[in-house]
């Protein structure tokens, strides 16, 4: 999801059950990501800033069935009205409207079911996942939309360093190039998260909150009505799923037409994508990981693994710790991390992820979904036919 998209990190922990494009969040469930995309809101270029939150806290609830009445009237509550007339004078927004859009919101039981995280001791399973992303019927439309959108593609990884293949796996994980960009009203999904978020894991209400004070800026800069998106069920929107205050920050109109689209216009996709990458550390030219075998001792494997995702030993001392690199990661001029790939009750895998490996996981904070990412990406680049050369030769001739 951008902060994309912390939300993505929502989804991030129910692809255990459901590893689907971020849709269904809407799902990247994805939430984010769900239907065809209709031609939703441009988002404008201002920067999003942390709206200012009432003091007055509601106790969180839990989860409600969807059979459950229709109790919560937001417009009526204190709390929400208190935080309504917070967030218009701290973003100069007319007060009257926010707490108009803000009474026709409406509590969702389901995204506070499936903002939920899956069941203890469900098995990550790497295989299981890549395959719901790495098959026949994604690589087809995959190759579709990068032929579609080969020139611009082109110019994005000519201005951000980021490769056409890796874009277009993202918005193939995030929403199967739009076939499932969410179907939750996105002011219900965010209001029940800032106002209701329900309880039996971390609170995250005042990311929500926030989240909800950007969806309202963007609307009224662009004089859309707030009742009429559709997004995942962390409010996440568009072909790559990014969150509101994603939009107002990394979001580009790239076709240069007065407007930022990521719903219909494949440009400013296309470039807002790359953008956000960039943005968050990738590197022109650098791989993104490289095979590794792990130490035998497993004291040593477990140094390796304690910082995660995150980068933090030269390939020098991942040697010293016992682990193998290939030729090419032995080489590698900065620091690696020791990414762990769960295959349920069969051995793990590794790879030695490189910092363009985590600027993906920037994207969705999961090593899963940058690695379903990153083979989606190859798998595409191998069908793709070679590029020509000049005279007409492709580039594998002599």
């Amino acid at each position: 999801m951008p902060g994309l998209h912390l939300a993505s990190l929502m989804a991030a922990s129910l692809w255990l059950l459901a590893p689907t494009a971020m849709s269904a969040p809407e799902g990247k469930t994805q939430p984010t990501t769900a239907s065809s995309p209709k031609k939703t809101s441009k988002a404008t270029k201002s920067r999003s800033s942390k709206p200012a939150t009432s003091a007055k806290k509601p106790a969180r609830t839990a989860a409600r069935s969807d059979d459950a009445p229709d109790v919560v009237q937001y417009g009526g509550r204190e709390d929400v009205v208190a935080w309504g007339r917070q967030a218009a004078a701290a973003h100069q927004l007319d007060v009257d409207w926010v707490l108009s859009q803000l009474a026709q919101a409406r509590y969702q039981p389901s995204v506070a079911r499936l903002v939920m995280p899956p069941p203890a001791g469900t098995a990550k399973n790497w295989e299981a996942y890549r395959n719901r992303f790495v098959e026949p019927q994604r690589l087809r439309e995959g190759l579709r939309w990068w032929n579609d959108n080969e020139a611009w593609l082109n110019d994005a990884e000519t201005r951000w360093g980021v490769p056409a293949s890796v874009v277009v796996a993202i918005v193939g994980v995030e929403t199967f190039y739009g076939r499932h960009t969410g179907n939750f009203k996105v002011i219900d999904a965010l209001a029940t998260l800032a106002f209701d978020f329900p309880s039996g894991r971390s609170d995250r209400s005042a990311f929500y909150r926030d989240e909800l004070s950007a969806y309202l800026r963007w609307c009224a800069a662009e004089q859309r009505d707030p009742q009429q998106p559709r997004g995942s069920f962390a409010g996440a929107m568009g072909l790559p799923q990014f969150m509101p205050s994603s939009v107002l920050k990394y979001a580009v109109d790239f076709d240069g037409d007065g407007h930022i689209d990521l719903a219909s216009h494949p440009a400013d996709v296309v470039g807002s994508v790359a953008r956000y990458l960039a943005d968050f550390g990738w590197e022109r030219g650098l791989a993104t990981h490289y095979p590794v075998a792990v130490p035998v001792d497993a004291s040593a494997r477990a140094k390796l693994l304690a910082p995660d995702i995150l980068p933090s030993f030269t390939a020098a001392q991942m040697r010293e710790l016992g682990a193998e690199l290939d030729a090419d990661g032995q080489a590698h001029n900065g620091m690696l991390a020791l990414v762990e790939l769960q295959n349920g009750d069969r051995a793990p895998s590794y790879v030695a992820g490189t910092r363009n490996f985590y600027a993906v996981t920037r994207y969705n904070w999961s090593s899963y979904y940058a690695m379903a990412v990153i083979e989606l990406a190859r798998s595409l680049r191998q069908m793709r036919p070679p590029a020509p050369r000049p005279g007409g030769l492709p580039a594998s001739a002599p």
